[in-house]
């Protein structure tokens, strides 16, 4: 899967079902090349007036499942 595909995705928080956003960038691991994290752009959801961060990071063990529309997270 190319990281074009899966920036097309909604991520959706398996626990309320509401969705948090958009991957704009993903972190992966310099040693061995595996997916550390997905960075998620800032909603209402997640925005706070105080944040100074682009995105809010989303650790690969957290993902539960990658769909054809959404990625489903248990935040």
């Amino acid at each position: 899967m190319k990281i074009s595909e899966l920036q097309r995705k909604d991520i959706v928080n398996v626990n309320d079902g509401k969705i948090i956003g958009k991957i704009i960038d993903i972190e992966i691991n310099e040693s061995d090349g595996s997916l550390v994290c997905l960075i998620i752009e800032k909603t209402k959801y997640i925005k706070s007036l105080f944040s100074t961060e682009d995105g809010t990071k989303i650790n690969f063990d957290q993902i539960n499942k990658i769909g054809s529309d959404v990625i489903l997270v248990d935040l």
